[in-house]
């Protein structure tokens, strides 16, 4: 069964879901039926037999609904996250541990006290939603406050005037958010008192230092402590982070691991590394109650991803430091994984999608630094002729990775090549493809491994 909607807004624009879900289903043969709520009073198309309104479903239902005893190892959920390969994980979490966590995390992350208003501005379909939207706030019997829309619509003072009006304690939102608003200029938060707030949170990537400080002076007025949370879908709930103000705090750093949880630093021999100021493989040593199960259908890639780099750990797959107090700053990932403001993708997963396009032969993307989303989509793409049109063939590519994926993965950058940096055993040399895109083409390093060191020279002066 699907449950949807016949539209949605957000911000201006109108969202076919209807449309989107019928367009899946054409490969999907295991849904029996689709239950259609009136969002925006369209007439989308309805298959006889198998799609229901929602008002019709309801009618002569019982309001009651008695809950059912599970194990505490029985599924809660699967949620789908991209990995360094291009097929999708789905991560199991079972009932017990991940709800015991999420609510055991968000009551101390956040410092939540009875009548407060929380608002986490997540996508409930994200982790994060799941978690510290409905499963943490719920089962600690908080208020917790849901949002339809994008934080620049109607204006960017949008979230503030949510904040004043409904008088929120704790705000917890994306440092890609706070980007985009802080590229608006100061005004539309000055415009709002925001004397309710009491916690300010991060989730999704690491916080830069300057966006870390305009939200600390503008939003929490510097007297509201910043919660920077490391965690994962893999791992249900918040591991490293501020208590709210019983941490200290220090921009750009996560600061130390909840307590229960033992994160370590390895180096690439697998050894723990014992030193503060060291860099080094985030792994955590112990288990924790929402980790991980299982990835659904293929529990040997569960292994394979999380537990068999080093033998007795869990691998993040992140690479992190510890400064002199020993508080920890995530660097980023250590895989061929790209974070676009706080989702990730991994790069087969979208060269997969670009190469689909009937002009393209093949394609290599990589992550670059982006003002906005922390990190852009820079696309490399071989085509069987050289487009005569680039920006219509740019156009047609990113329609291919919209349908494919969706808008949220689509490349910043496209760059049409005739060739790749290969190694002579066919392998592309990803780390001269990450300098070119981050306009670091002096400093390549060794070539002379490649099949055709050319092609470098080619793509060098092709760059975007």
């Amino acid at each position: 069964m699907v449950l949807t909607a016949d539209g949605l807004n957000r911000g201006a624009k109108e969202i076919p879901l209807k449309r989107v879900v019928d367009e899946a289903l054409e490969s999907c043969s295991s849904v029996e039926k689709v239950i259609v709520y009136k969002c925006l009073d369209w007439a989308p198309h309805m298959e006889a037999g198998r799609d229901i309104w929602w008002e019709e479903a309801i009618q002569g239902q019982s309001t009651k609904c008695p809950a059912e005893v599970m194990d505490s190892e029985d599924v809660l959920f699967i949620l789908y996250t991209s990995g360094s390969t291009g097929k999708p994980k789905g991560v199991v979490h079972t009932c017990g541990g991940y709800m015991v966590y999420t609510a055991y995390s968000f009551q101390n992350v956040f410092q939540y006290e009875e009548s407060d208003i929380y608002w986490c501005t997540a996508d409930i379909g994200w982790i994060t939603g799941h978690s510290y939207i409905v499963y943490g706030p719920l089962l600690s019997g908080a208020t917790t406050l849901m949002f339809e829309g994008v934080p620049t619509y109607p204006d960017p003072g949008r979230f503030w005037q949510v904040c004043d009006k409904h008088g929120v304690n704790q705000f917890y939102t994306a440092p890609t958010a706070i980007r985009a608003l802080m590229a608006h200029g100061d005004d539309h938060v000055l415009s709002y008192s925001l004397d309710s707030i009491k916690v300010l949170g991060t989730v999704g990537e690491p916080i830069n230092e300057e966006a870390w400080k305009w939200y600390h002076l503008h939003v929490g007025k510097q007297k509201c402590p910043i919660v920077d949370t490391w965690w994962q879908t893999e791992t249900g709930g918040i591991m490293i982070s501020g208590l709210a103000n019983l941490s200290p705090m220090n921009p750009t750093h996560a600061g130390y691991p909840l307590p229960g949880i033992q994160p370590v630093l390895l180096d690439q021999e697998g050894k723990e590394i014992e030193e503060n100021q060291m860099e080094g493989y985030l792994c955590i040593r112990f288990p924790w109650p929402s980790m991980i199960r299982t990835t659904y259908g293929d529990h040997e890639r569960c292994r394979n991803v999380y537990f068999s780099h080093y033998k007795g750990y869990y691998f993040t797959g992140d690479g992190a430091k510890r400064d002199k107090d020993g508080m920890y700053r995530i660097i980023g990932r250590v895989d061929d994984v790209i974070n676009v403001s706080g989702h990730r993708f991994g790069t087969a997963e979208i060269e997969d999608a670009i190469n689909t396009n009937k002009m393209v032969v093949e394609s290599a993307v990589v992550g670059y630094p982006h003002a906005l989303k922390g990190q852009g989509i820079y696309a490399y793409v071989i085509c069987d002729r050289l487009p005569e049109d680039e920006e219509l063939a740019r156009a047609s590519i990113i329609e291919t990775v919209v349908e494919q994926i969706g808008r949220i993965a689509k490349p910043e950058k496209i760059q049409f090549v005739t060739g790749l940096p290969k190694t002579r055993s066919g392998k592309i040399m990803r780390r001269i493809l990450r300098k070119v895109a981050e306009g670091e083409a002096e400093n390549l390093g060794d070539t002379s491994t490649l099949l055709d060191p050319d092609v470098v020279e080619e793509i060098v002066k092709g760059a975007l």
